[in-house]
């Protein structure tokens, strides 16, 4: 995908700083579930409202204060760090990269860019966290923790140190973040910034420069970056999305667990691959997957649209998907807005055509579920 003549950066950015959890790495979903256990140890209930806003972003040592404070447990931050930690250390190995940072990562290193990893985590937790995903490690010019300078975010040492590190102006670095702790940071360091917002959150939009649902919506030539070279006509392969489990109304289907998303909410927009259907019979799909805000509870709303037939196949059944491509023009065009069928149609020729392409198709010999859970409906698989 290339930057049209007319379309001029904001800025000339020389390098890119990165947060961690929640912007590059799931590690939300994957440790999902750990506090409510500690808790209930104490005979405390997780306050799961506050945990989803109050503390993204925090430091350890600011979130361990309020916690204690919060749920008046009998310890010290000290020690509730102590006791909590080895339950998270044992899932972040489970952590999955979020949509579109693979690519990231590796189209900033391709193309000489410097690129910096600073997150409010440890950095040894870092490292621990990075661990298993090939690359990151050695991709990233710099990667700093809290513990590496004076405080950690919203104070803006860590974006000023890794730009000095990185020996490149504040004014020309672009911060990526996920939290509005995040966010302010980069701020404070007089700095641009992307922000990649869990849904429902509302504040970024006057603090940040851009607001974005996925990394895969990024467009590195409006900051003066490489444009990406991975568009295929109107496709952007992705790394391959199963999602199991759904029963389907019609075309739409509403996705939750006890209310709480079994999906990352960067998983946004216009989609395409494969849906078998009870395990004997596929077809070639284009999909939407948004929100549906019509209830109390925010709850995820897929629209299914079968592209060489009509959706009565899908009526009542229970299907699997494997999503393979992400189409141009999510950003612009809001999956749950009315119009949602005629966008999709739209899209059916050149998801078609794009399913008949080697990039493609190759992941159509895959199993559509390799990893059936009972437990959880969803598995985002990132494979390399």
């Amino acid at each position: 995908m290339s930057c049209c003549a007319s379309c001029k950066p904001k800025t000339k950015v020389l390098a890119v700083i990165l947060d961690l959890d929640g912007t590059l790495l799931d590690t939300e979903r994957a440790s999902k579930g750990i506090l409510k256990e500690f808790l209930a140890k104490y005979g405390k209930k997780v306050d799961q409202e506050r945990e989803d806003k109050k503390r993204l972003g925090m430091t350890q040592k600011d979130s361990a204060a309020a916690i204690c404070k919060d749920y008046a447990l009998p310890l010290t931050p000290d020690q509730y760090i102590k006791e909590i930690t080895p339950m998270y250390r044992e899932k972040w190995p489970q952590a999955k990269p979020l949509p579109g940072a693979n690519r990231f990562i590796k189209h900033l290193h391709k193309h000489g860019v410097p690129f910096a990893l600073a997150s409010n985590s440890l950095r040894e937790y870092i490292d621990a966290k990075i661990s298993l995903q090939r690359g990151w490690k050695e991709y990233f010019s710099v990667i700093l923790g809290s513990d590496q300078v004076k405080s950690g975010k919203p104070s803006p040492y860590l974006f000023e140190e890794a730009a000095k590190r990185m020996g490149v102006d504040a004014a020309q670095c672009l911060v990526i973040e996920d939290s509005l702790v995040g966010v302010k940071a980069a701020n404070a360091a007089k700095m641009k910034v992307v922000a990649v917002p869990l849904h429902g959150e509302n504040d970024y939009a006057s603090l940040a420069d851009s607001v974005l649902h996925s990394l895969l919506e990024f467009q590195p030539e409006l900051w003066g970056l490489p444009p990406f070279e991975d568009w295929v006509d109107n496709a952007l392969p992705i790394e391959p999305l199963h999602v199991s489990g759904v029963s389907v109304s019609g075309s739409v289907c509403e996705v939750s667990e006890n209310g709480t998303p079994t999906l990352p909410d960067q998983v946004f927009g216009f989609y395409f691959g494969w849906a078998e259907v009870d395990m004997q019979k596929s077809f070639k799909v284009v999909v939407s997957i948004g929100w549906d805000h019509c209830s109390c509870i925010s709850k995820r709303k897929f629209h299914i649209c079968i592209i060489d037939g009509n959706n009565d196949h899908l009526s009542d059944q229970q299907i699997q998907l494997l999503l393979v491509g992400y189409l141009r023009g999510s950003n612009s065009k809001d999956p749950t807005s009315m119009n949602v069928e005629e966008v999709l149609e739209e899209y059916k020729s050149i998801a078609s055509a794009s399913l008949d392409l080697r990039m493609f198709v190759h992941h159509a010999c895959e199993p559509l579920f390799p990893e059936a859970s009972p437990v959880d409906s969803f598995v985002y698989d990132e494979k390399e």
